[in-house]
């Protein structure tokens, strides 16, 4: 069968690979697997509830889970089905943006995961005229449950579906996700069927995974990132494994032993940071052979361009030390797909010189979202780069060294802001993605900066924080930093430590560790972030070299406002929340020079 609307997918795949366990969560410590002919026949009867609800075509439903799980799968289905529209909502935003995103869409009904995100919701429905009822998927006094919905469908028959079904087209909007970025209100994003099929058909061939495989999935499926590898693994057959929460992935990996998974940079970094750390711990020569191996892996090149020597010295390491990393993730991986922000190349580097491939991909959520990924394929692969193009997607560096975007994945506009769609798709159709990047060899994509966030200093000089910010993370010491200095002298930064890290390291050399508060006061601890910056200083030139810097004792999170779902700056509300150590920056003499 052709697949060209989302819910062809899992018919497609009862056909060509019907699994057992299609999808599988942990419930009180069971893996509960929904095979094909389940998953289907439920999201059936669901969509016959909702059109015995009342849901007609172009109605707007909500969706909102804190954890990825079996029954927003069934409801994403079910809502496409009968022509309706769903409305992904993450469930970490504040009251105001989920205030004016029900109001935005006009949301019909909502769905929520559990009783903490039943009350966010119930709390806010008084001022939402258009929302007429919440129904959650976990059991919760008070009230409706999805499976009242299901259950009234199964009474119903199917007729009615059939129906809707073949109304839906291929050009109808599918889903609005709605997006602000690192600024301003958030929009919403109409992505149509077409949309999302062609980006996972697209995708389909560059990852080395088949209806044999297991995925492992805990990314919030709401972002669109995450939610196109689900229609993408669908649609191979791969089955899908949910993580019970971030705090057991360790476990979860190694009871799925997955052949792939997603991820953000954030988490590689964590992961990386955790095993390096562990070898520090090591003793003679099992930490000897530790650093040795990751030496190797810091220097390893593709196609075997280090040598006869260097291969064969990584085949032991890999044996020896690199083997413990894949029992770590399960013992199965064979691709870890990475996006949302800028991954370290030398993340990419030792992972898959560790026999662990990072694919690292671009994209937006208006792209559907992925523009270009590096593959498993022959020279597929460029560390530093986001890959070569998707097959139909087209993109031109403008003359400022605009990313401009163009193929079937492109959004169809933003919900009732054509004031915005005209500013974003410009009339030849290039979308203008606000990142900075170059074509490397006229088939790599590079990303380089978010045009928004290069700034000027006062002498002239162009700013881009995010490559000195990247640079700075790799320091162990350092979990997050922001590079200042917009219409000033010099730039500079706001450091939060890696505090973790840290206080082992002021264990080991008696400085006391009581506060966050009173670490970043010890100059000790100033001298030796001091000491990161100056290294990392050298492989700039004079004018991007930071010049001072202030220290923060707790991390930027989402519920403070400081960072976007997929875990971005969100600049000014950081600089906002920090004048006063801007100010302090900017008005002392004293630099690291």
């Amino acid at each position: 069968m052709e697949v060209k609307r989302l819910f062809d997918i899992p018919y497609y795949q009862l056909e060509k690979f019907p699994k057992e366990d299609a999808f599988c969560c942990k419930v009180n410590g069971v893996w509960e697997k929904t095979s094909t002919a389940e998953f289907i026949e439920q999201l059936n009867y669901v969509s016959a509830g909702l059109v015995q609800l009342g849901v007609q075509r172009g109605d707007k439903i909500g969706l909102i889970s804190s954890n990825n799980r079996t029954e927003w799968n069934i409801l994403d289905m079910a809502i496409l089905q009968v022509g309706a529209i769903d409305v992904p909502v993450y469930p970490t935003i504040t009251e105001a943006d989920n205030k004016f995103i029900f109001e935005d869409a006009e949301v019909k009904f909502c769905f929520v995961s559990d009783s903490e995100l039943y009350e966010k919701i119930k709390n806010i429905k008084g001022e939402l005229p258009s929302l007429q009822e919440i129904y959650t998927f976990d059991q919760v006094d008070g009230a409706k449950s999805w499976k009242e919905i299901l259950e009234v469908g199964k009474a119903a028959g199917n007729d009615s579906v059939e129906q809707r079904k073949s109304e839906v087209k291929e050009g109808d909007l599918a889903t609005l996700i709605y997006t602000s970025g690192t600024t301003g209100t958030p929009k919403g994003v109409m992505l149509s069927h077409k949309n999302i099929v062609s980006n996972a058909m697209a995708c389909n061939p560059m990852l080395p995974i088949d209806q044999y495989s297991r995925a492992l999935s805990f990314l919030p499926v709401c972002h669109i990132y995450e939610r196109m590898m689900h229609y993408m693994f669908m649609y191979i057959g791969v089955s899908i494994y949910f993580a019970e929460s971030l705090d057991t992935i360790g476990e979860n990996l190694r009871e799925v032993k997955p052949h792939g998974f997603t991820a953000v940079p954030r988490l590689l970094e964590k992961v990386y940071d955790s095993i390096v750390n562990k070898g520090k711990e090591l003793t003679g020569i099992k930490k000897k052979l530790f650093f040795w191996a990751l030496d190797l892996g810091h220097r390893y090149e593709l196609n075997g361009a280090n040598g006869w020597w260097y291969e064969l010295q990584l085949s032991i390491a890999r044996k020896l030390i690199f083997s413990k990393w894949q029992e770590g993730l399960g013992g199965n991986v064979a691709v870890i797909a990475s996006g949302s922000a800028a991954l370290q190349p030398r993340l990419a580097r030792v992972f898959t010189a560790a026999g662990i491939p990072i694919m690292e991909g671009y994209g937006l959520t208006e792209t559907s979202p992925v523009v270009s990924v590096n593959s498993y394929h022959p020279n597929g692969v460029m560390f530093g780069t986001v890959g070569k193009l998707l097959q139909d997607v087209e993109v031109k560096i403008a003359e400022d060294g605009e990313i401009l975007i163009k193929g079937p994945c492109l959004m169809m506009g933003y919900y009732k802001r054509d004031d915005l769609t005209k500013k974003a798709i410009d009339e030849d159709g290039w979308f203008h993605s606000g990142d900075i990047g170059e074509l490397v060899n006229g088939e790599f994509l590079k990303i380089t900066d978010r045009k928004k966030e290069i700034f000027k200093t006062s002498g002239g000089k162009y700013i881009a924080p995010q490559v000195i910010e990247n640079k700075l993370k790799q320091s162990f010491f350092i979990e997050q930093v922001i590079v200042i200095g917009e219409n000033q002298k010099h730039p500079a930064a706001l450091i939060v430590p890696s505090f973790q890290f840290l206080k082992k390291w002021c264990v080991d050399i008696g400085v006391d560790t009581d506060s966050n508060t009173e670490i970043i006061k010890n100059e000790v601890v100033i001298h030796k972030i001091q000491e990161e910056v100056r290294k990392i200083n050298q492989e700039f030139g004079q004018w991007e070299q930071i010049k001072k810097f202030e220290l923060l004792d707790r991390e930027w999170t989402i519920e403070d406002g400081e960072l976007t779902p997929t875990l971005k700056l969100k600049r000014k509300n950081i600089l906002n929340n920090n004048k006063e150590l801007f100010n302090k920056i900017y008005e002392l003499d004293e630099t690291l020079n």
